[in-house]
């Protein structure tokens, strides 16, 4: 299952907190017309067979495909080479890379 880092957590709940979401808002991470790019959006709820995942009050709802890639990964924040900052994904003993 898909980890979060403290980062992570904390840019999450501060993404799906503002004002006007409601408490069982989280960040979606799907693929969009079967392609293999991943792609993030702030949702009220998880769509019907999304995978929840919950740490420390942030939820991330992941569809059916993006909770395949992200199973052993973990989800962090960081900077790319121009100084923009992100959401990477990494896995145990390899390299980052964002989405």
């Amino acid at each position: 299952m898909l980890t979060l880092t403290p980062t992570a957590i904390e840019v999450v709940r501060t993404l799906t907190h503002a004002e006007g979401m409601p408490e069982e808002a989280g960040l979606r991470i799907f693929t969009a017309d079967d392609s293999a790019t991943l792609q993030l959006a702030v949702a009220p709820v998880p769509a019907e067979q999304d995978q929840v995942v919950t740490a420390e009050g942030s939820r991330v709802f992941l569809d059916q495909q993006a909770a395949a890639f992200l199973d052993d990964k973990v989800l962090d924040t960081g900077q790319d080479p121009n100084g923009e900052g992100g959401f990477v994904i990494s896995q145990q003993g390899q390299g980052v890379s964002g989405i």
